[in-house]
């Protein structure tokens, strides 16, 4: 930062806000820190009574706060993303489209380790709406050296940090187990709340089945609800360990390949995640679906939704945020639960 005269302002930045006062018509920042002096602004300034200024001095190897935001968006943005203007040094991004949004957490925290480097983003694995900020990204000082910038480039590699996938899965079939349900001894309370949990991502439910109790039952149910094309089954009911309870065994001798059953996450923990051969995800849904105000069907919706395969690590790595506080009222998913 140096004191130089206004007349030989011009190319150089300002370092601090520059205000204009009209008497009766006008009080404001004429000029924002960090704009770059043009010829046209020297009139302006010295009317303003500014015959000297404090600007940073633009050398070789040395990058506007402007243009240093451009290249740490260009790390970041990826389809179905779109990037507002620089405002004050910063890029915002914010989401084209409904879908799952995810982070590279482990570029995005190299990047960020680099001194002046800034951004910042939502949780990954978490659904987003068209329209929702998705991420931040500037740098600390009005200039940086460049060599800073070209260390985030490296760190970040050539593939975007950041991705938006559309939520591609738009049908799915639900198999209602238990002999009381089928009976018709108590209502069907769990499917009309699955319905509606689907219907938030676009999801249609073609049928819900009701299988009654044993495996060969609850397997056969599967089977016929997947002949009506249904991209997601949902079993619900009949998760825990109790000897009467087959539904996990009725998805295995479906012919599922089972992913997990079980996770660290309350509630939810007797979910059971699988596979059919074609990519068809089933997951076993434990009661507190049912009633609670977010489980871990809540978390993994969003990538099922969007065809993410669910792999045995992430759900082991879901522990850490998996306790769900119970607040009340439930002010999911504006909480930490999953995050």
């Amino acid at each position: 930062m140096k004191l130089i005269n206004t007349t030989d302002a011009v190319g150089h930045v300002l370092c601090h806000d520059m205000t204009q006062i009209i008497k009766g018509e006008y009080k404001d920042a004429r000029f924002r820190k960090g704009h770059v002096v043009r010829e046209e602004d020297i009139p302006v300034l010295l009317s303003m009574g500014k015959e000297h200024l404090y600007v940073w001095e633009m050398v070789p190897g040395m990058v506007h706060e402007n243009d240093a935001a451009e290249r740490l968006c260009a790390l970041c943005v990826n389809e179905n993303m779109e990037r507002g203007g620089v405002k004050e040094g910063k890029i915002e991004l914010t989401a084209a489209c409904d879908g799952l949004f995810q982070v590279d957490s482990r570029r995005l925290t190299a990047v960020n380790s680099i001194e002046d480097i800034i951004i910042a983003t939502r949780h990954g694995n978490t659904g987003v709406r068209r329209g929702d900020r998705l991420a931040g990204a500037r740098v600390i000082p009005l200039v940086i050296r460049e060599e800073k910038l070209l260390s985030a480039e490296e760190a970040a590699g050539p593939a975007p940090l950041l991705e938006l996938l559309p939520y591609v899965k738009r049908t799915a079939a639900i198999v209602a187990t238990g002999s009381e349900v089928k009976s018709g001894l108590i209502q069907d309370a769990f499917t009309p709340v699955v319905r509606d949990k689907l219907a938030e991502y676009g999801i249609e439910t073609l049928t819900a089945v009701y299988s009654g109790d044993g495996v060969e039952n609850v397997a056969n149910a599967i089977s016929e609800v997947r002949r009506t094309g249904a991209e997601i089954i949902l079993c619900t009911g009949g998760m825990s360990v109790d000897p009467d309870d087959n539904t996990p065994g009725g998805i295995r001798a479906s012919g599922a390949r089972i992913v997990s059953y079980g996770a660290p996450v309350l509630p939810g923990a007797m979910l059971l995640v699988g596979y059919y051969e074609d990519g068809t995800p089933v997951l076993g849904l434990p009661g507190c679906v049912m009633y609670a105000g977010a489980t871990i069907f809540d978390l993994l919706l969003p990538r099922i939704a969007a065809g993410v395969e669910i792999t045995r690590e992430e759900i082991a790595a879901m522990g850490e945020g998996g306790l769900c506080l119970g607040c009340k009222p439930c002010r999911w998913p504006h909480c930490p639960f999953g995050k």
